[in-house]
């Protein structure tokens, strides 16, 4: 089975996805679950890897978390080709300053 060697691509969120129950997935670089390191489809109702996220509107949230402030099908990007992580401190700074917004927020599990 094919893997990436990227850590941050594998292992950091890239984007989060909204789904149709309005839970949200957090996918890597390779818009698989962070963590999952496949070129394989992946099935997110197979998986615990859903949740809601409490009392946010995903508007708001694009403001807070999108370099750009959108929401663009139905995913909000933590980081884009230009505002990559790994190009500038200051791009790195601005990425660790999302992770801390969802860090902050309460989530519910789905089951």
């Amino acid at each position: 089975m094919p893997f990436f060697t990227d850590f941050r691509a594998v292992y950091l969120p890239y984007c989060i996805e909204q789904q149709f129950d309005d839970a949200w997935v957090v996918l890597n670089r390779h818009y698989k679950p962070v963590g999952f390191n496949t070129t394989g489809s992946i099935r997110y109702q197979e998986y615990p890897v859903a949740a809601k996220i409490e009392g946010i509107d995903p508007e708001v949230l694009a403001r807070k978390l999108s370099p750009d402030g959108r929401v663009e099908n139905h995913r909000i990007y933590l980081y884009s080709s230009i505002s990559l992580p790994v190009r500038s401190e200051e791009n790195m700074d601005a990425y660790l300053k999302r992770l801390v917004i969802l860090a902050d927020l309460e989530i519910t599990r789905e089951t």
